[in-house]
């Protein structure tokens, strides 16, 4: 493929975990990956010269998805560099778990700025500035169905997030821009194992009837397949990415 036949994908949140993972996987599949990050750099930075490495195309590029200002930038460095987008992931997130009674209000607003806040801003600069025939591909969670004990607020701002998806799915009409949603369940990356013990986490591993966690390249092949040209028909909708959990 030619560097400027490369359509261009724009990953927040990708310096390490499931986000690094997506990077890594719409390279391999053909795109140039705009690998964004908040205070990560140097894990940024190690994700992008993999991909180079690799042959492919990346770029770093720091924002904080809670500050709409940088989201405008980001988007302005994209179309300094590049022309455009055509994908947006909204990959970035924090998960800080508590029940209600006892959740923080430092907790509560960042878990708000930044899950849902973040991918408000998001969508609205990809909403005006995305190019035609693109993709939105957006993150929620499982524990939106499951509604699990401790993750209220995380799960309430995710259930935000799924209805922006079926919104903007429509508001997209006439520009041919699918907007989904992917809802994972348990994965082990590093900020989910961390902290856990072995055998809460064998536990949930067991949820599901396949037995096992997820792993970011489950995920990351979800999110290859919304942005690829085999979900053409797939618009407006919450893919639960979980072994059948729920």
């Amino acid at each position: 493929m030619n560097e400027q036949d490369k359509k261009i994908a724009i990953v927040t949140g990708a310096s390490r975990g499931i986000g690094a993972e997506i990077a890594r996987r719409l390279s391999k599949d053909g795109f140039t990956v705009v690998v964004n990050y908040s205070g990560s750099e140097a894990a940024a930075q190690t994700v992008a010269s993999e991909i180079l490495a690799q042959g492919g195309s990346a770029l770093a590029v720091k924002a904080d998805v809670s500050n709409s200002t940088e989201v405008s930038a980001l988007f302005d460095k994209v179309e300094e560099t590049y022309g455009g987008a055509d994908i947006l992931v909204n990959n970035a997130g924090v998960m800080e778990l508590a029940p209600l009674a006892n959740v923080e209000d430092h907790s509560i607003e960042r878990q708000i700025d930044i899950n849902l806040k973040g991918t408000i801003y998001a969508l609205r600069e990809a909403s005006a500035r995305l190019r035609d025939g693109g993709r939105v591909i957006n993150f929620s969670t499982t524990v939106v169905g499951l509604k699990l004990e401790n993750y209220g607020v995380y799960a309430a701002t995710k259930a935000a997030v799924e209805t922006l998806t079926g919104i903007m799915a429509k508001e997209m009409r006439g520009r041919n821009i699918n907007v989904n949603s992917v809802a994972p369940g348990p994965t082990a990356t590093e900020l989910f194992l961390k902290g856990k013990p072995d055998e809460l986490i064998e536990r949930m591993a067991k949820m599901n009837p396949l037995e096992r966690l997820g792993t970011p390249e489950d995920i990351a092949s979800v999110v290859a397949f919304l942005a690829g040209p085999d979900s053409g028909w797939i618009n407006g909708q919450v893919l639960r990415a979980n072994g059948g959990v729920i």
